[in-house]
């Protein structure tokens, strides 16, 4: 897989690949069908582990050549790994899903040197218009109706932030996306999908 194809396919995956150094050690926690293992591994030469629960998903990540372990990472799924086993280690639009959103966040910068997290922003605007007209937002990055969505928590950039201070995470930098693309004026409300880089506190910063 090329970065254009990635580009292509995902253009958030594409902006967050380039924060991720070829030849480093990667573990994407909630990989799903492997996709930005795969392309880390081809295009860039990482070498790394996917962390997926659902049968399906495993599949898919194990035929393009993925190594995935089948664990539930909220229940002890990242106890396998000790600290620092990897330079980076990813949660892309998992966090929503997450129960114990301050445990898997102490987690993966314990067994990480770095950690890249994505979610959508509730804050983004045509959610905040949703909202108004008394609807549950539906967007791109809230594909689910209400009924029937995997997420469990909704959450701003503002908020993360507010949460990273709490639980001793230190945030290196974040962005605000929108169509793959920085969202640099008023980020909260008009970024459909937040992306922070995180370490634990008092860590090293990389080159």
């Amino acid at each position: 897989m090329t970065f254009d194809d990635l580009k292509t396919t995902r253009p958030d995956l594409a902006f967050i690949a380039h924060w991720i150094r070829p030849g480093t050690h990667v573990l994407d926690v909630g990989c799903g069908d492997g996709f930005m293992m795969d392309y880390l591994q081809t295009d860039k030469g990482c070498t790394g582990y996917g962390l997926e629960l659902a049968d399906d998903k495993v599949l898919e990540s194990t035929q393009r050549g993925v190594r995935v372990v089948q664990q539930d990472f909220e229940k002890g799924g990242l106890a396998l790994f000790g600290d620092n086993s990897f330079d980076t280690v990813l949660c892309l639009s998992a966090l929503q899903m997450m129960q114990h959103v301050e445990a898997l966040l102490r987690d993966i910068v314990r067994v990480g040197n770095e950690a890249i997290v994505s979610f959508p922003n509730f804050a983004y605007w045509p959610h905040r218009v949703a909202l108004l007209k008394g609807r549950m937002p539906v967007s791109k990055t809230l594909p689910y109706q209400w009924y029937d969505t995997p997420n469990v928590r909704c959450a701003t950039i503002e908020d993360f932030r507010a949460l990273a201070a709490e639980v001793g995470v230190e945030v290196l930098e974040y962005v605000a996306l929108a169509e793959g693309r920085i969202v640099d004026f008023l980020p909260n409300l008009r970024g459909e999908l937040a992306v922070f880089r995180l370490r634990k506190r008092g860590g090293e910063v990389r080159p």
